[in-house]
């Protein structure tokens, strides 16, 4: 079990380095962390104390709150968070990271990730190097943007449910397993008619993720695609395909379906959608800004997290 004192000195070689005058970029940083999360709670506690040698306000969002009860800082609603910070450090893994996302992107916020989940594509920084942080704090870091994309969901009653994702937003069998019928439509022309488990449209972000999972391509993050991943499909010849970051894609279920799928964005909410519904998706208009340490080297990401070390 990691504690405080090994994260606070496993992150600096001589302990006066902490009491010494601090300057930072940022004057307004918010914590974000998720319960579940092995270690989180002495993370966040020693990442806020880290922040505190800084000339910083560090704030709460109350969920985060509740893990450090005694933190003895700010708490904001997620409405009012982001109108106080100027940068969100997000402590977890990947899912961890996806829920800042979305709350930063509508702000234009920075997010930096400190990774206590599993493979952490997007949380560059382990809890033992939070001097990676003392550089990202004086303004020496890489920023990349990543784009994000907008789900309309059309129910045939005509409701429509609007949402975003950072990874994918996925077609997904409901309550019964039942292959799901439905075509594919890119920029208002017929792709194909699809009987399957369902369909993952990821954007590269998302690449590594669930798509990666279904036989997906590795998209590299600056690319301006996205990728179509079939799950499970009835025929043989049917494969992912990769079309331009700016193209619309519309999947409409046939009035034919017996069961009533399930649309889910970045893994979360699981939205029924009735046969003889759509949806339709393109890239959102905010991106989302992603800070990592001057080190940081998405191949060698791609090595450490999916074993291609040899």
């Amino acid at each position: 079990m990691v504690t405080y004192e090994d994260i606070i000195l496993e992150s600096t070689h001589d302990m006066d380095v902490l009491m010494k005058p601090k300057k930072s970029k940022f004057r307004k940083v918010a914590l974000l962390g998720r319960q579940r999360v092995e270690g989180i709670e002495e993370t966040l506690l020693a990442l806020k104390d880290y922040l505190l040698n800084y000339p910083i306000e560090v704030v709460l969002e109350p969920d985060t709150a509740e893990l450090i009860p005694d933190a003895n800082v700010p708490i904001y609603p997620k409405d009012l968070l982001c109108k106080n910070c100027d940068l969100i450090i997000v402590v977890g893994g990947d899912g961890s990271m996806l829920n800042a996302a979305h709350i930063a992107v509508e702000y234009n916020l920075p997010v930096l990730g400190i990774n206590r989940g599993r493979l952490g594509f997007l949380t560059d920084i382990r809890p033992d190097e939070l001097q990676k942080v003392d550089e990202v704090l004086s303004g020496q870091y890489l920023e990349e943007e990543r784009f994000l994309l907008e789900a309309k969901i059309i129910h045939p009653d005509g409701e429509i449910l609007e949402t975003i994702a950072l990874n994918d937003v996925v077609l997904l069998p409901g309550n019964i397993a039942h292959m799901i019928e439905f075509e594919v439509h890119i920029n208002n022309q017929m792709i194909c008619y699809q009987r399957a488990d369902g369909i993952i449209v990821a954007t590269p972000t998302g690449s590594t993720a669930y798509a990666l999972s279904g036989g997906g391509p590795i998209l590299h993050p600056q690319l301006d695609a996205i990728v179509l991943v079939p799950m499970f499909p009835h025929t043989l010849s049917s494969r992912p395909i990769v079309v331009k970051g700016d193209s619309e894609i519309k999947i409409i279920l046939a009035p034919s379906n017996e069961a009533c799928p399930r649309v889910s964005c970045d893994g979360q909410d699981r939205i029924p959608l009735a046969p003889g519904g759509q949806i339709t998706i393109k890239k959102m208009g905010r991106a989302l800004r992603l800070i990592h340490p001057l080190d940081y080297n998405y191949f060698q990401t791609l090595r450490e997290k999916l074993g291609w070390e040899g």
